[in-house]
């Protein structure tokens, strides 16, 4: 079987890998909005999803910031 294309269409197992890890987070959003249309969800999900990346990206520069010296993790050392 070769690799598809970038553009070609998904397969159900795609789909089905995507739509596992798209669901739960729809439902954290739309269990916290119970009068919400999908649109607004969808809508309030970008939002939340733009403050998780930014919350994860302040985390990992204020725990690189604590490490140095004898603080320093072995992985850090290594760079």
């Amino acid at each position: 079987m070769t690799m598809p294309k970038k553009n070609d269409p998904l397969t159900v197992e795609e789909m089905t890998e995507a739509a596992d890890i798209f669901m739960p987070l729809y439902r954290v959003v739309a269990d916290q909005l119970p009068k919400a249309t999908v649109e607004d969800v969808l809508k309030v999900m970008e939002s939340v999803a733009k403050l998780g990346h930014k919350r994860r990206s302040d985390k990992l520069l204020e725990e690189k910031s604590i490490a140095f010296g004898f603080n320093k993790n072995k992985e850090d050392a290594d760079e």
